[in-house]
């Protein structure tokens, strides 16, 4: 990790290992296409043989209440960003727009501002955004994540549909 200042600014640089990260996809269980660009690393994410999609679950939905009680992770489902982490999602879709359930990609930020903490106020380093990289990809199988608000991103499981009028 290197400190950059520029003016004013400072920024934290995260030096990513790219053969961590795809290990770290492995190990979970994703099949993945990487690719490093100067401020980013992106990542698509899919699993094939799974027969249930990701758990990318309507946080605002009543019936995913049991869901949105385990998570750990929220996205911003009007940006794609992962609450208090430096990881960004979106949707894959198929050739008709609908989104995959089974893909999504990842974007983790390399440039950071020196005053970005993790959850539990834990300061960012290489080994810091592995472990939570590691933690988000377990609860997209496992345990679930919350989508709060927005259209950008979609739910990919549970009542993936509009709300219904409670009138």
């Amino acid at each position: 990790m290197q400190v950059l200042q520029a003016g004013p600014h400072k920024l934290l640089l995260l030096e990513l290992d790219r053969e961590f990260i795809e290990n770290i996809a492995r190990q979970v269980g994703f099949e993945f296409r990487f690719e490093e660009q100067t401020r980013r690393v992106l990542l698509d994410l899919n699993t094939e043989g799974r027969q249930a999609p990701l758990l990318l679950f309507n946080a605002a939905d009543p019936a995913n209440l049991g869901w949105f009680s385990r998570c750990q992770f929220y996205v911003d489902g009007a940006s794609g960003s992962v609450l208090q982490t430096p990881i960004h999602v979106a949707n894959q879709r198929d050739r008709s727009g609908r989104a995959l359930p089974n893909s999504i990609r990842l974007q983790i930020d390399k440039e950071l501002p020196a005053g970005f903490r993790l959850p539990n106020k834990a300061p960012v380093t290489e080994q810091t955004v592995y472990q939570v990289l590691y933690n988000f990809l377990t609860a997209l199988l496992n345990t679930g994540v919350g989508v709060c608000g927005g259209t950008v991103v979609q739910p990919l499981a549970g009542r993936t549909g509009p709300l219904a009028s409670r009138n």
